[in-house]
C-alpha cells in the first residue's frame, strides 16, 4: 500500500508558521484511504487550537481522531535528506532526527506517532532544489520514516490559471443556458470549467430515472427539476461560481426568459425540438446578444453547433435553415422534436450519452470563444459559425452533413438573412 498521506489546510499551514518551535499535533485519519489531516495543534502559548478540513462534508471529517502526534520547527537539512529516504524507501535514525529540530523533541519510546516539520529556510538554504517547506514523519524507535504530505496552497480554483487563462473577464460573464438534459447538462458543468461566474438555467423538466443513461447528475438527484439538480452538483464542486435556476419553458414563459437574456452576456440554448430553438433565435436576435445552439442531426449521428450573431450580414436559425435546404441539403428540424431513445424502429434514436456530453463541451468551448473575442482575445476566434461533429457518420448524407469519419469536425460561415424574414428584420 501507498505510504500514508498527511493532509494540511491552509488554516494549518497559516498556524505552523507563527506557531514557534514545537507542540502537540491531532490527526484524523482514515485507513480505508490511508491519508489524514492535522485536525488540531498547540501553538506557543500551549493551547491547542482546531484545524478545519472543508468542505464540512469531506470524508476526513468523519474520520478517527489521533492524538499524540508532534510538530516540529526542523533545519532544511532535514527535509533533504526525508527526499533521499523517501526515494529509496528508507529511515532516518531517530538520533539524527531529534539534532535537526530546534527543541522540544519526543522519544517515541514503544508509542509510534505521527509528526510534522516545518523548515522555514528550506528555499533560502536549497534554492531552486525543490525541497518541501513542511515535512511528514512516522517516528518510531526504529527509525524515523517520511510520509507523503500535502499542504492547501494560498490559491486554489480558477485564480491557479491566471495569467495562461483570462479568469477575470470569464468569472464576470453571465450566460444563459436554455435546456439542460443530456446536452445542456455538460454544457453547464463545461462552462463552469472554463470560469463562467454566473450561470442562468432554464428547464421545465424534472430529471427521471430514464435520464440517467445520458445526464450528468446522478440517481440521488433523481425527482429534481433539472435546473436545480444541476445547482446542487455544482455547488459541491465549483463554489466559486453563482447558479441561478429557473423552471422555466421558453415558448410557454417567453415573457420571463426575456428579461433574463437582457442581463446575460450570451445565450447557449441546448433545448429538444424546434420550437424552443427558434423562440431563443428570435429572443437572443431581438436583445442584440449572441446565442450557441447544439443539438445532434439524424438520430445523433451528428452534433451540431450553430452560432447566431445579431449581425446585419448574419441570419437567424431560421435563415440558416433555409439556406441550407435551398441548397439541397438536409432539413433537420424535423426529427429534433423526437426525444432521445424514441423513432421508428428501422430509424431508433441513437445518441449515446458520451457523444451527447461531448455536443455539449464543444458548445460551451463556442460560448466562451465567443465571449474572449469579443472580450479582444484574437486567439479564441472560431473558425465558423455552423460546426458539424461525426459521431456516428454513415455514407450518403448529402453536403454539408457528408462527413466520412466519427469525429471528424467542419466549420461553415453562416449565412445572410432571408428577405423579409420576422426575427432579423427590425420590426
Amino acid at each position: 500500500m501507498n505510504r500514508l498521506l498527511v493532509m494540511v489546510p491552509r488554516e494549518g499551514v497559516d498556524r505552523l508558521r507563527a506557531a514557534g518551535s514545537h507542540g502537540s499535533a491531532t490527526f484524523r485519519v482514515s485507513d480505508a484511504e490511508n491519508v489524514g489531516y492535522l485536525c488540531a495543534i498547540s501553538v506557543k502559548e500551549g493551547l491547542t487550537l482546531p484545524v478545519g478540513m472543508t468542505p464540512r462534508t469531506h470524508f476526513l471529517n468523519s474520520g478517527e481522531a489521533r492524538q499524540g502526534g508532534f510538530w516540529y520547527r526542523a533545519t532544511a537539512d532535514l527535509h533533504v535528506h526525508g527526499m533521499a529516504a523517501g526515494h529509496r524507501q528508507s529511515a532516518l535514525t531517530v538520533a539524527y532526527f531529534a539534532e535537526q529540530v530546534r527543541s522540544g523533541f519526543k522519544n517515541p519510546g514503544r508509542s509510534d506517532y505521527i509528526a510534522l516539520t516545518y523548515a522555514p529556510n528550506a528555499e533560502i538554504d536549497h534554492p531552486g532544489a525543490g525541497v518541501a517547506e513542511f515535512a511528514a514523519w512516522l517516528v518510531t524507535a526504529d527509525g524515523v520514516k517520511p510520509l507523503d504530505v500535502a499542504c492547501e496552497p494560498q490559491v486554489v480554483g480558477d485564480a491557479q490559471l491566471v495569467p495562461q487563462w483570462p479568469v477575470d473577464p470569464l468569472a464576470a460573464a453571465t450566460v444563459t443556458v436554455v435546456g439542460t438534459g443530456s446536452i445542456g447538462g455538460a454544457t453547464v458543468h463545461a462552462l463552469a470549467d472554463y470560469g463562467v461566474g454566473r450561470l442562468v438555467l432554464v428547464d421545465p423538466d424534472r430529471l427521471l430515472w430514464h435520464n440517467l443513461v445520458r445526464h450528468v447528475s446522478g440517481p440521488a438527484q433523481v425527482g429534481k427539476m433539472k435546473v436545480f439538480a444541476l445547482r446542487d452538483d455544482l455547488e459541491k464542486l465549483r463554489p466559486d461560481i453563482h447558479i441561478e435556476p429557473h423552471a422555466l419553458d421558453v415558448i410557454r414563459d417567453a415573457d420571463k426568459v426575456r428579461p433574463l437574456l437582457a442581463r446575460s452576456d450570451l445565450v447557449v440554448c441546448t433545448a429538444d425540438g424546434v420550437a424552443p430553438r427558434r423562440v431563443v433565435s428570435h429572443l437572443a436576435r431581438r436583445a442584440g446578444l449572441e446565442a450557441v445552439l447544439a443539438c445532434v442531426l439524424e438520430d445523433g449521428g451528428i452534433g451540431e453547433i450553430l452560432r447566431l450573431r445579431p449581425w446585419p450580414d448574419r441570419g437567424c436559425l431560421v435563415c440558416q435553415r433555409q439556406a441550407l435546404t435551398d441548397a439541397g441539403a438536409i432539413d433537420p428540424e424535423p426529427a429534433l422534436d423526437a426525444g432521445y431513445g424514441t423513432g421508428t424502429r428501422h430509424r431508433p434514436m441513437t445518441a449515446v450519452g458520451s457523444d451527447l456530453h461531448l455536443v455539449g463541451q464543444l458548445a460551451a468551448k463556442a460560448a466562451v470563444a465567443t465571449l474572449l473575442e469579443c472580450a479582444g482575445h484574437p486567439d479564441q476566434r472560431l473558425p465558423g459559425d455552423h460546426g458539424l461533429l461525426a459521431l456516428r457518420p454513415k455514407p450518403g448524407w448529402p453536403p454539408p452533413f457528408d462527413l466520412a469519419r466519427a469525429g471528424e469536425l467542419r466549420w461553415l460561415d453562416a449565412r445572410p438573412p432571408v428577405s423579409g424574414c420576422p426575427t432579423c428584420e427590425e420590426p
